[in-house]
């Protein structure tokens, strides 16, 4: 483990890797070789399971739940009480317990309480809102809440939403009113915006 200072009420497994410019607050578990990368924040009472993946300039807000399975990249948001689960048939007499992981890439955010299903993929600067269940992966850019949650629009990487510019067969020109960024929404990833309406 490098050398990170954190509060004695907190407990960090010896084989855990720690980036520097991490910060641990209180009462945060983080297990067996657990990998944390640089300049993080793990504020009051986060959980890292073992052998999770945790990148850069990755913020988890009080009481996230990060369990073994879940890797997180670089530049990502997780509000308080997130809970990501990693057994699809939970049992607490199972012999047989596999894991399904999760994939949270780099720049989503994910908003406070909201419950994240096995086995998904939530892309690139995705934006999940608070109390919201993501039982399906979510596509780049996508504004995605509700229980189930459903797209219900994209977001740039400011997070402000994105307002449709044009329609091409294979894709739908966006653009931020707020800065000006323009994204190429995938015909697929929007169609699935029309379902959930």
């Amino acid at each position: 483990m490098s050398r990170v200072t954190f509060p004695p009420t907190s407990v960090v497994d010896e084989t855990a890797t720690i980036g520097e410019g991490t910060s641990i607050w209180n009462f945060v578990h983080v297990r067996e070789n657990a990998e944390i990368g640089k300049n993080c924040v793990l504020a009051d009472y986060v959980y890292v399971g073992r052998g999770a993946k945790i990148g850069n300039n990755v913020k988890l807000e009080n009481r996230a739940t990060v369990y073994e399975g879940v890797t997180i990249q670089d530049k990502v948001f997780v509000g308080s009480h997130v809970t990501f689960t990693n057994d699809p048939y939970p049992r607490s007499f199972s012999t047989d317990w596999k894991i399904l992981q999760i994939l949270v890439k780099e720049g989503a955010s994910i908003g406070a309480g909201a419950v994240i299903r096995c086995g998904v993929t939530i892309g690139e600067y995705a934006l999940i809102g608070a109390g919201s269940v993501v039982t399906e992966d979510v596509p780049p850019h996508a504004l995605a809440y509700g229980n189930p949650a459903r797209i219900r629009g994209f977001v740039c990487r400011c997070g402000r939403k994105l307002e449709i510019e044009e329609k091409h067969e294979t894709y739908v020109l966006m653009k931020c009113q707020f800065c000006n960024k323009k994204y190429k929404i995938a015909v697929e990833d929007y169609a699935r915006l029309k379902k959930a309406e």
